[in-house]
């Protein structure tokens, strides 16, 4: 059987290439690729709001809205931006992205989820400025203001996300029904619904000890390097030791 490890590697290779976006995502069985009537694309690493970002956006919307999501690949913003599409890339301090991540994926070594996230990063960072960037502390808290962001930037209508408790939940209620209706309840749901868990923070604080090891310091200071060139301008980030 070939490890966990190279097929996430090759994956995450794959997934930088335009090209190949159909064929991973048909591989992958998840994700919505963009078609000629999309409306917007909506990507970002595993675990960085984006079942709620997109859960959101449309609730703001009051209708059906032609959502590109959850590829997780590069590629599909790539693709995004040479087809005129409005992209939002949405991003989450890699400490924690990577953290949860490696819940939902346990046989994945913290090393090849933090290449993941450099791999996924890396390739738009030349872009920056041609599509929206959606830190993670913003789009959980304030949505409204990344999607009028999309609005300056490519000329758009879509109607902010108003953060009410009434909204948010309707959002988690959302997450919960579509993840119940995968994985069931109990502590499977806990590590993937995209929601607060006091459970998931529990099992993130017993794995940081090994994403702090010596070992992955270079990696952790790239992917650190990453998220404050793409989050910087918007909400505060920590400094890179």
């Amino acid at each position: 059987m070939v490890p966990t490890a190279a097929v996430y590697a090759a994956k995450t290779l794959v997934a930088q290439r335009p090209r190949l976006l159909a064929p991973l995502a048909r591989l992958r069985g998840h994700g919505v690729l963009l078609g000629p009537d999309t409306e917007v694309v909506i990507e970002g690493y595993p675990r960085s709001a984006n079942s709620f970002a997109v859960a959101a956006f449309e609730l703001a919307q009051g209708r059906p809205t032609r959502i590109a999501h959850h590829t997780h690949a590069p590629a599909h913003v790539l693709l995004a931006l040479r087809r005129g599409i409005p992209a939002i890339v949405l991003i989450r301090e890699p400490e924690e992205a990577v953290l949860e991540f490696a819940l939902v994926r346990p046989g994945l070594p913290l090393r090849s989820a933090l290449r993941g996230y450099l791999r996924f990063y890396e390739p738009l960072l030349p872009h920056l400025g041609r599509f929206v960037v959606g830190p993670f502390p913003e789009v959980t808290t304030d949505l409204g203001r990344v999607i009028r962001r999309v609005n300056d930037l490519y000329g758009t209508d879509f109607r902010p996300f108003e953060h009410t408790p009434e909204n948010q939940r309707a959002c988690f209620e959302a997450m919960d029904r579509y993840w119940r209706s995968r994985v069931g309840i109990g502590e499977e749901l806990e590590r993937r619904v995209g929601r607060p868990s006091a459970l998931r923070e529990r099992l993130k604080d017993e794995l940081r000890p090994a994403y702090r090891a010596p070992g992955l310091r270079a990696l952790r200071e790239r992917a650190l390097e990453l998220y404050r060139a793409f989050a910087a301008p918007h909400v505060p980030v920590p400094e890179v030791p």
